[in-house]
This record gives C-alpha cells, sequence and structure tokens, in this order.
C-alpha cells in the first residue's frame, strides 16, 4: 500500500494504539504500519479528528479590515478546526445564488481549511436557487435583529422554515427577544437580550417550525434555552466559560449576541453539556477601534475559532468533561447534522486531524491568528494543536501554517442535482 501521510502510534478513542494511514485526503487503513512519503509520530499526543466549526463569520469583502477568508481559516486550523461553515449576513447578505458563488469564490481564493457557505433567510431570498448553488443550510434564520441580521416576524418566519422544509433544507435559527432600549452596561445588555426571552423565542420557533423539519437552534445560552429546543442545539465556548462577572461593567469586548450571562446562569448551562449537540464559536470578529466607542454604540460579537477547542481540551485535562464528549460536539455531531462525510479513525473517513499536548497553556491573544488581535478569552487554560493535518497534508505545526488546503463542501441540494 502506497501512504501519502501515516500517523504512527495514534492512540485511538478505544485505547488501542495503532497506525493511520492517509492516501489522497482519505484514511486508508488503520493498524499495522507502512511506507509513506511523510510520517507523524504521535506519542505524547492525544489526537483529535478536525472540529467542523458550524458558525462562523469570515466577513470579508467590504469587511475584511475585521477578518478576512485567509486570516480566518488560518485561525481556524491553528486551534484544530478544519472545516467552517460560514453564515450569511455578510455585507449585501447573501440572499441569490449569484452572491452565494461570489462568496465561495472568495472563500476558495484565500481559504485554507475546508469551508461551506449558508444561505441567507430573508422575504426576497431566492432559496431554491441558492440551495441548487450549493448552500449548506439555511441561516442563520433571525427570529430576532442582530449584527447585519434583519429580525423576521413569527409569520413570515413561518412561512420562510415551510419554503425550507418543502426544499428539504437544514434551517439554522437565531432566537432571542430583544427590547428596544440601548444598553449602556454588560448587565443592562443580558436584561434587553434576557435568557428568559431566548427560551420563549426558542419555544416559538419550534411551534412554528413544521412537524419533521430539521432545525438547528445556534448559541443558547440557558439551560432553559437548551431544555426548549425541538431540533438539535448549539452552544458557545463564551457562554460556557465567560460570564459578565468577569469583565468591567461596560467592557465592550464582552458585548455579544446572546448576551454574556451571569455566573449563576453559566454554571447552569454546563448542567446541560449532555444535551448539548453541537460546540460552534460564532466567531464574529469585530476591530478595537470599533469596540472602543460608548457600550450602546458598540458592535456584538467576538472572535473565538482559534481558542474554541483549546478551552475545552483544557477542561477535558481538568478531567470536567471526556474527550469523547468533545469529538462528538466539534467534529461528528457538526458532520452528521450537516452531511458532510466525518474525519475519524476508520477507513474512509476524513484525514483531518489535530496533536494535542497534555500540558495546559494560557490564551495570549498575541499569539493568535485573527486579523482583530483581540480575545475574550484572554489568559484562560488552553491546549492548543501543535500539528493539524487538514485533507491528508501537514496544515500547521506549532501555529505556523505550512499547506493551504481549501476544499468546499457543497449543501445536500447541490450534491443531489449532480447526481441526476
Amino acid at each position: 500500500m502506497t501512504a501519502d501521510l501515516v500517523l504512527r502510534n495514534v492512540t485511538l478513542p478505544t485505547g488501542r494504539r495503532a497506525d493511520i494511514v492517509v492516501a489522497n485526503g482519505i484514511v486508508r487503513h488503520v493498524g499495522a504500519p507502512v511506507r509513506a512519503g511523510e510520517t507523524i509520530d504521535c506519542r505524547g499526543y492525544t489526537c483529535l479528528p478536525g472540529a467542523v466549526d458550524m458558525h462562523v463569520h469570515m466577513r470579508g469583502g467590504v469587511q475584511a479590515e475585521k477578518e478576512d477568508w485567509h486570516t480566518g481559516t488560518m485561525s481556524a486550523v491553528a486551534g484544530g478546526v478544519t472545516v467552517v461553515v460560514d453564515q450569511p449576513n455578510t455585507i449585501p447578505p447573501i440572499t441569490t445564488p449569484e452572491l452565494l458563488r461570489e462568496r465561495i469564490r472568495e472563500a476558495e481564493k484565500q481559504a485554507v481549511c475546508g469551508f461551506a457557505v449558508n444561505a441567507g433567510v430573508l422575504p426576497d431570498a431566492d432559496l431554491a436557487g441558492m440551495r441548487d448553488a450549493g448552500a449548506m443550510a439555511f441561516g442563520e434564520t433571525f427570529a430576532a435583529p442582530s449584527s447585519y441580521g434583519e429580525g423576521l416576524d413569527a409569520e413570515t418566519l413561518k412561512e420562510l422554515l415551510a419554503h425550507i422544509h418543502a426544499l428539504g433544507g437544514l434551517a439554522t435559527v437565531h432566537a432571542e427577544e430583544v427590547s428596544d432600549r440601548a444598553p449602556e452596561t454588560l448587565a443592562e445588555h443580558d436584561s434587553a437580550r434576557s435568557g428568559a426571552g431566548e427560551a420563549r423565542a426558542v419555544r416559538a420557533v419550534s411551534d412554528l417550525a413544521p412537524a419533521g423539519m430539521r432545525v438547528h437552534f445556534c448559541h443558547l445560552s440557558t439551560a432553559a434555552s437548551v431544555r426548549a429546543a425541538r431540533g438539535t442545539v448549539e452552544a458557545t465556548p463564551h457562554h460556557l466559560f465567560l460570564s459578565r462577572a468577569m469583565f468591567d461593567p461596560d467592557d465592550t469586548r464582552a458585548r455579544v449576541n446572546p448576551p454574556l450571562r451571569d455566573e449563576e446562569t453559566r454554571r447552569e448551562l454546563w448542567s446541560c453539556w449532555d444535551a448539548i449537540d453541537v460546540v460552534a464559536s460564532d466567531h464574529a470578529p469585530h476591530t478595537l477601534s470599533e469596540k472602543a466607542v460608548p457600550f450602546k454604540n458598540a458592535p456584538s460579537g467576538i472572535p473565538g475559532v482559534e481558542t474554541m477547542v483549546p478551552l475545552l481540551m483544557a477542561a477535558v485535562l481538568r478531567g470536567r468533561i471526556t474527550l469523547a464528549s468533545v469529538i462528538e460536539k466539534t467534529s461528528w455531531r457538526p458532520a452528521a447534522i450537516l452531511g458532510i462525510p466525518r474525519a475519524g479513525f476508520e477507513p474512509g473517513d476524513r484525514a483531518d486531524f489535530a496533536l494535542y499536548p497534555d500540558e495546559i497553556t494560557r490564551i495570549d491573544a498575541s499569539c493568535l491568528h485573527a486579523k482583530c488581535g483581540w480575545s475574550p478569552f484572554e489568559g484562560l487554560d488552553a491546549v492548543f494543536p501543535e500539528e493539524v493535518v487538514v485533507g491528508g497534508a501537514r496544515a500547521c505545526a506549532c501555529g505556523d501554517l505550512r499547506e493551504a488546503c481549501p476544499a468546499w463542501y457543497p449543501g445536500q441540494g447541490y450534491l443531489s442535482l449532480q447526481d441526476k
């Protein structure tokens, strides 16, 4: 057997140690060693399948000062994420097949890892056309307004969900209730977009969705919201690891939608760990100059794709969560929800891996790759990968990019058309 790469001495989730043989971006064999053009010795490392971050905002275009596909995906790979799913609330929003294809072309030129692009959900959006053009999913669908996202009223949302269901699509939903007043502190922001309102919005969307529809709830921030959801559930590292008490009351860097909650609510969210299907970053960077304004005028959103898995891996080493649950929530479950090939340890799996040392460090924003240059997780415990393999190639070593391995993952509607 010829191989492009062999990962030697990998400790598999079963506890067995074996070599993983990779050729043409796919796992070909797991077991005895073979010769290869390149090898990586995995002794002393924890080998995880590459993460799928199904909720990122890669900016680019007129927002390239905040982030672009190159810096955003480089940041992803440095954090062990090998596939990202971009949200459509860009400027302009992605509402037509032409805009979707333009976004995909932009990513193909700049991305250094796998990517997919979602379709925008607005009354005038060409949903069927974007499905056929390769949209991965529909949304973030905004049940309440957020940064660059227009909130939909209940009747419009019901009609659009029915349309998406008829197309066989997956709807990803941003569910909140929002008051009209402009908050001037983190506590007021929490109150204006309350956890109780989020749970009510989740129940309302669950009731509006047609029976049997695939609905995925983005960035749920409270235990009550997780329990209220009928569909798959996503939580973010910032709602799991950060509370507003960790910041000054008017620190705009901690402003995000849904808001950071109080410490008790944060701890209660952890109590729902087993019910959370997916951990995704909601990577939504803004520059420090954009954040350096009065709180009521500051944009909501924080960077996080590079720190997502490292934060979770530190929690594994601390004994808080299991390694198996991290693999499931960051890699296998999002791949299954999206319908893309999973990365893993069996022949035929996608050959995306990240190797993590058994050593906890602290997050230092100056060492991260996001263009915005800051992190709300500064100083928190993390375990960053030392090697990352994307598509069967060594893409990153000790935080430095070695090889770009872009790959577009189209949605099931596009793939069905190609089979005809």
